[in-house]
């Protein structure tokens, strides 16, 4: 028996609406899903998709497609039909009205216990009603209990959790590791952007209109950012640390309130996966390896889901492993692998006095001695500061959207940044990266690194030069800077006292072979990259786990 199917049987033993669903859709469309752990990318190459895949009893995921049939994402969980829905509001009801004379809980772990043990006060089973004669007519001081069958009161808890203190309908995508976003538009309009298979509609959507309202309003009291019609835009972060931007009013969002979320990752995607998925070279990302290495500011640019703060965050563990970091974010994105890192977020609610902008964290950051200061991301005034940081010797890194050196150059020159031209060149790389269509496929693709050489007072501009250009006819990264790159002769060779600066490019290829043997030997996971670079910037060599 093949092993999926194993697999299968073993799931639908442990998860009966599973069983249910594969077989209901089996007899439907004459085909029955293969059963996966885990999804690879090569899977979106096939005409027809029909896999189903855990992400945590007893939530599962099927993707189905065929040549006539267009993608979709059906979330498959134990539901709540006919009789069950209408217990279950009753249930709910009492269990609200006894929560009131409850103590407060203490934390989640608390709360799911004392709300379990309200389900079970409200209800009553078969099985304790022969054990209890009088159960289910009470006494003359308490209501009697509401009959369930053991089967029903654990899909009530089901139930009871995951609206209450998890998600509600959102929970299944929110645990679903493929996924990069989830958009709400409507009540019936939840969609999704698939690690794996890109853009689909789901099955998941909200009864009405004002379902969808009262999950909004409460989704954003969770964050601690209450919306309302005099603050309708809330960004914040959920808390497993996703992004979250909510639209509550509908004169602002025209077909209701409307959400969209970007998912954050547990485990950060390593530069050694980009480099396996092409999304940046090995010789890009030892170019960049360096410049980390030796106290460069670098901004990564890009429209938005070009993948730029994946790719600033890949390259986090080329700072040297004793470094003192120091983030500053609008929403808590950036996980830095350094024992010494200083994580700060800006307070944008309540009162003007109270509230800590980016402007504030960045002037705050000058005084604290970091190694290295990490915006999120640059959009007003706050570049200013990162310019100045930048001028006293605070190595900068952060995001910005622009899609090219000249308009990056343009936009920190223009209101609201307004930084003078003279002080651009305190930046030394300028990255861009950007999602592209090719052969049908959504990729992302480091399209060009600039670096900025210095400004010419005859011409009252900022000189450039580009030592990396994606090169669309064959999809290859291509080195222009071999022997001729500012940065490396004249900055970092310079600060590691070469005679000859042109040594610099062995260390560029050293550090390219190290990369290149990482990847052929599969070091994607984040935790083990760091601590193959963290060796290596101890011992040098000598601390590789293997020969190069």
């Amino acid at each position: 028996m093949p092993e999926h199917d194993v697999s299968l049987r073993r799931a639908f033993k442990k998860n009966p609406h599973l069983r249910n669903y594969v077989n209901d859709f089996a007899a439907k469309h004459r085909a029955k899903p293969d059963f996966v752990t885990e999804i690879s990318r090569k899977m979106a190459d096939s005409d027809a998709v029909n896999i189903i895949y855990p992400v945590g009893d007893p939530l599962f995921v099927h993707i189905f497609s065929t040549k006539s049939v267009p993608i979709s994402y059906t979330s498959v969980q134990p539901p709540l039909t006919g009789d069950l829905q209408i217990k279950f509001g009753r249930i709910m009801r009492r269990v609200y009205d006894k929560a009131v004379y409850k103590a407060p809980h203490k934390n989640i772990e608390e709360f799911k216990e004392n709300l379990t043990k309200l389900i079970d006060e409200s209800t009553v089973t078969v099985e304790e009603q022969r054990q209890e004669k009088k159960a289910l007519f009470g006494d003359m001081f308490s209501e009697p209990r509401i009959p369930v069958t053991a089967e029903e009161v654990e899909l009530v808890k089901y139930h009871a959790v995951q609206n209450i203190i998890l998600s509600g309908p959102l929970q299944p995508l929110l645990r679903d590791p493929y996924i990069e976003d989830i958009h709400c538009i409507g009540p019936d309009n939840v969609s999704i952007v698939h690690k794996v298979f890109q853009s689909m509609p789901t099955n998941i959507q909200f009864d009405s209109l004002e379902d969808l309202d009262n999950y909004v309003r409460a989704l954003s009291e969770r964050i601690g950012r209450p919306a309302s019609l005099a603050r309708p835009i809330i960004d914040g972060t959920l808390a497993d640390g996703s992004r979250i931007n909510l639209i509550y009013a509908d004169d602002v969002s025209v077909r209701g309130p409307s959400f969209s979320i970007r998912k954050f990752s547990e485990e950060p995607i390593s530069i050694t996966q980009l480099i396996e998925w092409n999304s940046i070279s090995s010789r890009e990302a030892a170019y960049l390896w360096l410049c980390l290495e030796e106290g460069m500011s670098v901004f990564f640019c890009g429209e938005t889901a070009s993948g730029k703060t994946t790719t600033m965050g890949a390259v986090l563990p080329f700072i040297k492993y004793d470094s003192k970091v120091y983030t500053a974010e609008d929403t808590i994105e950036m996980k830095v692998p350094h024992k010494v890192w200083q994580r700060l977020a800006t307070r944008d609610f309540g009162p003007e006095e109270s509230r800590v902008d980016t402007f504030a964290l960045l002037k705050a950051a000058l005084r604290s001695r970091p190694n290295y200061i990490i915006v999120g991301e640059i959009r007003g005034k706050e570049g200013s500061v990162a310019f100045q940081a930048m001028q006293t010797g605070h190595p900068v890194l952060s995001t910005f959207h622009a899609a090219s050196t000249r308009k990056l150059i343009q936009r920190f020159t223009s209101d609201p940044i307004n930084v003078p031209i003279t002080f651009i060149d305190n930046l030394n790389v300028a990255f861009f990266q950007a999602g592209i269509y090719r052969n049908g496929k959504f990729l992302r693709r480091t399209m060009l690194i600039d670096e900025i050489v210095g400004f010419n007072e005859a011409l009252g501009g900022i000189m450039t030069r580009t030592v990396f250009i994606w090169n669309a006819a064959d999809d290859s990264h291509v080195f222009k800077g071999m022997n001729n790159s500012y940065i490396l002769e004249e900055k970092i060779a310079v600060k590691r006292g070469y005679g000859d600066k042109r040594r610099i490019y062995d260390d560029l290829s050293l550090r390219m072979r190290i990369l290149d043997e990482m990847t052929a030997r599969k070091i994607f996971k984040y935790e083990d990259v760091e601590d193959v670079l963290t060796e290596f910037q101890k011992k040098g060599v000598s601390g590789l786990p293997f020969a190069v």
